[in-house]
């Protein structure tokens, strides 16, 4: 007789969110890309899809080897933003590395939020001045308000500023950041106004041209971009890497997906060993990070799946007695 088939627990956002607090999450990304870990080369496919631009397919494994085996089902359907709709849809799945038994299925996009802006928070830590106050926030979408909060988490933010290509939108999301965190707030319409007054830059878009803009970066300036997910996407232009000490997650990701850098190498002004240092360098001491009060840093992610992998983990363990 077949083993019988127990009932495989979801996790929904709020369960997630609950289960993964920014300083917990952030700490936990760090130890995992200095962790023992596999995570290959995630798959990347083009969805054709009749009069929109196409979508995406994106399935990431990876795994602990003798723990906890995960993968993440992605879609991105940049069209749907303008329904109201969200581009990103996902699930994840997490398994026993020892035995291959599914252990629980999780809310992907949920998942993709968080660890992405716990990972930009990670790099903050590394890269932008411990003085730093005003965050400006680039995009209206899902993942600024979340930026806004983990960035808060690494540095004492006292002041958020948004910017968005609809203004009305970026004003009440800056009404919202204001009464999420308690921190002065307010839209600015002119983004090179709002770059020049932020300490930290934090773009989430889907731009296929550049809206940073290198002349605009101040002496100590962190560049944080977590958009641009394609090759033929950008948030800044190139004289904004070639300003900056810039740092990436993984390198195998940027090669694939990094837009803003894969833009500036079409354009002769930057090489891939101009690239600093990754984060497994950054959590793992070997490299200190920003150098100075005054050099500008950028950071570039394009997502990896050990990310996801500690995020879904810490979810499940929350949920179990001995978690």
């Amino acid at each position: 007789m077949s083993e019988p088939q127990s009932t495989i627990p979801f996790f929904d956002a709020d369960q997630i969110r609950g289960a993964t607090p920014w300083p917990r999450l952030i700490e936990a990304i760090a130890q995992g890309f200095v962790s023992t870990h596999h995570a290959p080369d995630r798959h990347i496919h083009d969805l054709a899809v009749p009069g929109e631009v196409d979508a995406t397919a994106l399935l990431m494994p990876a795994w602990i080897e003798g723990e906890i085996y995960g993968v993440k089902l992605a879609t991105i359907f940049p069209s749907n933003n303008k329904a109201g709709a969200r581009a990103v849809n996902a699930i994840y799945v997490l398994f026993d590395g020892m035995n291959g038994k599914p252990l629980a299925l999780m809310d992907g996009g949920e998942i993709t939020a968080r660890r992405t802006a716990a990972t930009s928070a990670l790099a903050a830590r590394y890269l932008a001045r411990e003085d730093a106050r005003t965050l400006l926030v680039v995009g209206t979408g899902r993942l600024p308000p979340l930026l806004a909060q983990a960035h808060k988490a690494v540095r004492d933010i006292d002041t958020v500023l948004v910017w968005g290509r609809n203004g009305e939108k970026a004003e009440k999301l800056a009404q919202r950041i204001g009464a999420e965190l308690d921190v002065e707030t307010g839209a600015v319409k002119d983004l090179e106004v709002g770059v020049r007054q932020a300490d930290i830059v934090s773009c989430a878009t889907i731009s296929r041209e550049a809206l940073v803009l290198g002349d605009w970066l101040e002496p100590g300036t962190h560049l944080d971009l977590v958009g641009a997910f394609t090759p033929l996407m950008r948030e800044t232009d190139a004289k904004a890497v070639t300003r900056s000490a810039v740092f990436i997650d993984t390198l195998g990701g940027a090669k694939a997906e990094a837009g803003d850098l894969i833009h500036a190498i079409n354009e002769a002004a930057f090489g891939w060993d101009d690239v600093v240092a990754d984060l497994p360098a950054l959590c793992s001491g070997a490299h200190k990070g920003r150098s100075s009060a005054d050099e500008i840093t950028l950071f570039k992610s394009v997502g990896a799946a050990i990310e996801d992998l500690v995020a879904a983990r810490l979810t499940y363990k929350a949920s179990t007695p001995t978690g």
